[in-house]
C-alpha cells in the first residue's frame, strides 16, 4: 500500500455518512427539547431574556463593552436604520494584577475608567453635556432619555442570567481569579463604578457572543425575514436561536426572580451546544478523538465542540498524522538517506517540531493543506518546513497530510450541519412557508477561512430527508461580523425599549 493510500485509509476513519448524520440530528432535537423543560440537561438551553430581534430599521447611538479575556473593548455603534452601522472602538489589555485582584472593585473600576476615557475621546460633547446636566439636577431639569447611553455588556465567563441585565458570576476562567466576584451580579458591579464616575451610561443588557451574532445578522441581513439562528464556528462553537415562549417550560422556575417582555411570544435561547451528546451515543469517535479527550483539561465534557471547533481540530490532525509517522511500514516524512534497514528514520522531523507536542499543530494549518492547489503542493511543504520543522517533505508526504486534513475539516463541517439542521427543523420554519428564507448568521475562523466549509455544511443538509435540496436552498447562511459589538448594542436597544431609563438610572 502506498503512502497516500495509507493516508486515505486514516482519512476514511473520519467519514460521517448520511445515516449517522440523521441519527445525530434526531438526538440533537431531543436534547434541545429536554433542555427547554428542565435545568441540568445535556444541552443547557439557557434563556437569555432577549425577546425581540431587529429588522434593520433601528436607529440610534448605543454603546457596547466586551470583556472576553485578556482584553477589554469599548465601542459605540451608530445604527443608521437601513441595515448599516458605523462603529468606533478602542481596546486595552487588562493588567495582570487586576485579573487576580482581591476585590471586584479594582477590576470594575478599571473598566469604568476605560468607558470614561472612550467617552471623552469620541463623544466629548455628549459627555460634557451630561456632566453639566448633573450639576443642574437641583433645578429639576432631570435627565432626558436620549442623553443616556444604553450599553450592552458582553461578558464571556460563566454566569447565571436571571434578567436581561442581571447575571451572577458562577466561576472565573481564562486566567481570572477574583474570589470576591463569584456569586455577584456583574452588571450591578459595573453600573456601580460607572455611577461613581457620573457617566451617562446605563448597563442595559448582559450579552452572550452567540446572541450578539444572531442580533448583528438580523440587523444586516437582506429582506424582512428575522434571523433564526446565530452560530459561532471558530476557536469554540455555540449557537443561539429564537424559540417560542410557550415551549420554554423551565421559565416557570424563574418566575420569582426574572422579568421579561412576553409581547413577542418569543425568546432567544443560548443552546451551549458544545456539550451536545457528551454521552457519545451518536457522535463519531476515532482513536484520535479519544486520545485528545483523555489529555484535555475536561475529559468527557464538550464532546461536540472537541470534534468541531478550531481549538481542537489541529490536535486531531496531529494525532492522526503521528499515527502514520509511528507506523514502521509507512514512509511518511522518511529520510531518503536512511539505511535500507532503517526505512522509517524520522530524522527530517526536528526534535522541537510541534508534531511531537500535544497541541503543537495549529488548526490554521488545516486550511493551508486543504486549500493548497499549488504545483507539487509547494505551499503545504513550505509550511511543514517553516512552521513545524519537517524538512524535505515530498509531494507524496504533502498529499498524505492534505488527505487527512481535508477529512478532519469535512467531518467538522458535517457535524456543524447537525446543529444547524436540528435548530431549523425544530423551528418548523421550512413548513411554515415554502418561499421565505430561513436566515442563519455565522461567525468564526472556521466558517470564514476554511475553504469550502459552508459548502460541506450545505452538502450535509441536502442529505437530511426533511430538508433535502429544496429546503437547503432556502437556508440562507451569512457572515455576521462583530456580534460582540453591534450585536451587544442591538440587545441594549431592545432592552432599553422594554426597560427605559429612569431619573434614578
Amino acid at each position: 500500500m502506498t503512502l497516500v493510500e495509507e493516508a486515505q485509509k486514516v482519512a476514511r476513519e473520519f467519514d460521517y455518512p448520511a445515516s449517522e448524520l440523521q441519527r445525530a440530528i434526531e438526538r440533537f432535537g431531543e436534547q434541545m427539547r429536554d433542555g427547554l423543560q428542565r435545568s441540568g440537561s445535556t444541552l443547557s438551553q439557557i434563556p437569555t431574556f432577549v425577546t425581540a430581534v431587529p429588522n434593520g430599521t433601528e436607529k440610534g447611538l448605543y454603546m457596547a463593552v466586551d470583556l472576553g479575556g485578556t482584553n477589554f473593548r469599548v465601542c459605540s455603534i451608530q445604527l443608521h436604520g437601513n441595515s448599516t452601522f458605523s462603529l468606533t472602538q478602542s481596546k486595552v489589555a487588562i493588567p495582570r494584577e487586576l485579573m487576580v485582584a482581591k476585590t471586584s472593585k479594582e477590576l470594575f473600576s478599571f473598566l469604568a475608567k476605560q468607558i470614561e476615557a472612550f467617552l471623552k475621546q469620541h463623544h466629548e460633547e455628549h459627555y460634557e453635556g451630561h456632566i453639566r446636566r448633573r450639576k443642574t439636577m437641583s433645578k429639576g431639569e432631570g435627565f432626558k432619555e436620549e442623553e443616556i447611553f444604553n450599553l450592552g455588556f458582553t461578558f464571556s465567563f460563566p454566569v447565571q442570567q436571571n434578567g436581561i441585565n442581571r447575571g451572577t458570576l458562577l466561576r472565573w476562567t481564562k486566567g481570572f481569579d477574583i474570589a470576591d466576584t463569584v456569586g455577584k451580579d456583574v452588571c450591578a458591579l459595573l453600573q456601580e463604578e460607572i455611577d461613581a464616575l457620573h457617566l451617562p451610561v446605563r448597563v442595559a443588557a448582559l450579552v452572550n457572543d452567540t446572541v450578539g451574532t444572531l442580533m448583528a445578522r438580523s440587523y444586516t441581513s437582506p429582506g424582512k425575514t428575522g434571523t433564526l439562528l446565530g452560530a459561532i464556528f471558530g476557536t469554540g462553537t455555540n449557537g443561539a436561536y429564537v424559540e417560542k415562549l410557550s415551549k420554554i417550560r423551565k421559565l416557570t422556575e424563574l418566575n420569582d426572580v426574572a422579568s421579561y417582555d412576553t409581547s413577542t411570544g418569543e425568546m432567544i435561547i443560548n443552546t451551549e451546544w458544545g456539550s451536545f451528546d457528551n454521552e457519545q451515543a451518536v457522535l463519531p469517535t476515532t482513536p484520535y478523538d479519544a486520545g485528545l479527550d483523555a489529555d484535555s483539561v475536561n475529559p468527557g465534557i464538550q464532546m461536540f465542540e472537541k470534534r468541531v471547533s478550531g481549538m481542537f481540530l489541529g490536535e486531531i490532525l496531529r494525532r492522526a498524522v503521528l499515527s502514520l509517522v509511528r507506523n514502521p511500514s509507512v514512509p511518511l516524512f522518511s529520510d531518503e538517506n536512511s539505511s535500507l534497514n532503517d526505512v522509517h528514520s524520522t530524522t527530517n522531523i526536528a526534535d522541537s517540531s510541534g508534531l511531537w507536542r500535544t497541541w503543537g499543530l495549529d488548526t490554521s494549518f488545516l486550511s493551508i493543506a486543504h486549500g493548497d492547489e499549488s504545483a507539487g503542493l509547494r505551499i503545504t511543504r513550505q509550511a511543514l518546513d517553516k512552521e513545524y520543522g519537517i524538512t524535505a517533505a515530498s509531494e507524496e508526504d504533502a498529499e498524505a497530510v492534505k488527505a487527512i486534513a481535508s477529512a478532519v475539516g469535512r467531518r467538522a463541517a458535517r457535524l456543524s450541519a447537525v446543529a444547524i439542521g436540528a435548530v431549523v427543523l425544530n423551528s418548523e420554519k421550512l413548513r411554515e412557508s415554502e418561499t421565505e428564507p430561513v436566515d442563519v448568521g455565522v461567525d468564526g475562523s472556521l466558517v470564514e477561512f476554511y475553504p469550502g466549509f459552508e459548502e460541506y455544511i450545505r452538502e450535509a443538509l441536502r442529505e437530511v430527508p426533511e430538508i433535502g435540496e429544496k429546503g437547503e436552498k432556502r437556508i440562507r447562511i451569512g457572515i455576521a461580523k462583530d456580534g460582540s459589538g453591534v450585536g451587544a448594542a442591538l440587545i441594549a436597544l431592545v432592552a432599553g425599549k422594554v426597560n427605559p431609563p429612569t431619573e434614578n438610572d
